[in-house]
């Protein structure tokens, strides 16, 4: 079939398409005429965009994810935002709000949920694209309306969004109230088992009594080396003295003993050179004698007298190591305590440092918190207001025509070509061609003009005119 029979067709069958067509059209213009007029009011808002708060300057790590748009969008649809336009606009107080809950109720339910719900029905929330931009739309029968919802709803978003970036920071807040008092106290109580265990222990400077003791220590543990190594040699002269006094060195050095010796050597020569000459029982011989004896006698008592003096001495070094042992263990026992006291004061002061820094950690956090509890800055800024729009958004009479237009001829045409193939004809010279499978070789008279011939069932090649 070419282009030619489509239109001898669409020309045939031109009270069906031309019936079809108007049809069309003239029901989408009444409808478009008789649909209710509603009015759609847009408000913009705008996110933070820089992932910083506005308050602290810290980085919000939740407004950098790419869900972040998606969750505003349900935060505006939710039934919290709704109820807060339902009690800003005072709806649930109206009459004609009340009407209509008690008509599609019955007055079961909660008037408020009932409206927040109608609204969100007609609310629309749309991000603009690649930008922090939410438009926040709604629709309804009144155009004033609209546009009051609109901007209901964006101003219960921003008020929303800084509640719920408040309230988490309000408990927040008293919790660090009750903890710094927590703290607080115990660092006072640190601080009094400081105070209490330096008054008993007399301390006011630590450091510099451990350092004198130290040094105290030290001169005692020298003096006790020097003092082990006099009794040491002491009481070697002293086993010396005892076993061989006579060849004691500290015996043979005394000056009395030397000059005792010297004589009783004098005596003993004198002696002798008397013994020579003259017996025993002589006068001289026995005075000679008796002097030697005497020399003699002498000279074993300053060797026994010395020899209890090397005694002596040495018991007198021992005595000597003896006491100073015992100061020395004295004293370590005093630098011990000064190191238990120096200790367990370290461990007092670590204890005040810890709830020094706790207190100061957790003061840093309330102070922080306190300042964020109070800000009234939210991450929403009403970028435009909705306004009452001039004309209706729906419906659009014109696009609507335009596009009846379109479907009614579509529509028109198809309703043509069923009816043609319902009822098939003969439209042309080009048909008995098809039809028979022969050419055609001429017309012989055009007149009078033939609209339609109708083949008879069973019957090939004989055509009448149809009535």
């Amino acid at each position: 079939m070419n282009i030619s029979q489509w239109f001898l067709i669409l020309r045939a069958r031109m009270k069906i398409v031309l019936l079809a067509f108007a049809l069309t059209v003239l029901t989408a213009t009444a409808v478009s005429l008789v649909m209710p007029k509603s009015y759609k009011a847009t408000t913009q808002v705008v996110l933070n965009g820089q992932g910083r708060d506005a308050v602290t300057g810290e980085v919000a790590a939740s407004q950098l994810s790419a869900g972040y748009q998606l969750t505003q969008i349900d935060i505006i649809k939710s039934k919290r935002v709704a109820m807060n336009v339902v009690d800003m606009l005072s709806l649930d107080k109206k009459p004609k709000m009340q009407k209509q809950f008690l008509e599609h109720t019955k007055g079961r339910g909660d008037i408020k949920d009932w409206i927040s719900a109608q609204l969100s029905k007609k609310l629309a929330v749309s991000p603009a694209s690649e930008s922090n931009v939410l438009e926040i739309s709604f629709t309804s029968n009144k155009a004033d309306f609209s546009a009051d919802v609109a901007n209901a709803f964006a101003k219960s978003y921003q008020d929303l969004s800084v509640k719920l970036k408040v309230e988490p920071v309000q408990k927040a807040a008293n919790y660090f109230t009750s903890q710094v008092t927590v703290l607080r106290d115990n660092l006072a109580q640190a601080q009094a088992r400081l105070s209490k265990y330096q008054q008993e222990n007399g301390i006011t400077s630590l450091d510099e009594k451990v350092d004198v003791e130290n040094a105290r220590l030290n001169d005692i543990s020298q003096q006790m080396v020097n003092a082990q190594s006099l009794a040491i040699e002491a009481r070697s002269r002293q086993q010396n003295a005892l076993s061989n006094p006579k060849d004691s060195p500290d015996v043979a050095m005394n000056p009395v003993i030397q000059n005792l010796r010297v004589e009783s050597a004098k005596a003993e020569s004198k002696l002798a050179e008397l013994s020579e000459r003259l017996d025993k029982n002589h006068p001289d011989y026995q005075a000679a004698q008796a002097e030697l004896d005497k020399i003699n006698a002498q000279l074993q008592r300053e060797v026994v007298r010395t020899s209890n003096s090397i005694s002596g001495s040495a018991r007198i070094q021992k005595q000597h190591e003896d006491d100073l042992r015992a100061q020395l263990a004295l004293q370590k026992e005093e630098v011990l305590k000064l190191n238990r006291t120096r200790d367990q004061l370290a461990v007092l002061e670590k204890d005040v440092e810890t709830a020094q820094k706790a207190i100061d950690a957790a003061t840093e956090r309330f102070n922080q918190t306190s300042m964020e509890a109070k800000a009234n800055q939210g991450d929403v800024a009403i970028l435009t207001s909705a306004e009452a729009p001039g004309s209706p958004s729906s419906p659009k009479i014109l696009i609507n025509i335009l596009l009846s237009i379109f479907v009614g001829g579509f529509l028109a045409i198809g309703l043509g070509l069923i009816a043609e193939m319902m009822d098939r004809r003969v439209r042309s010279s080009n048909d008995i061609a098809e039809l028979l499978n022969v050419p055609v070789v001429s017309l012989i008279n055009k007149q009078p003009r033939v609209t339609g011939m109708k083949m008879l069932p069973g019957q090939t090649g004989k055509f009448f005119p149809s009535t």
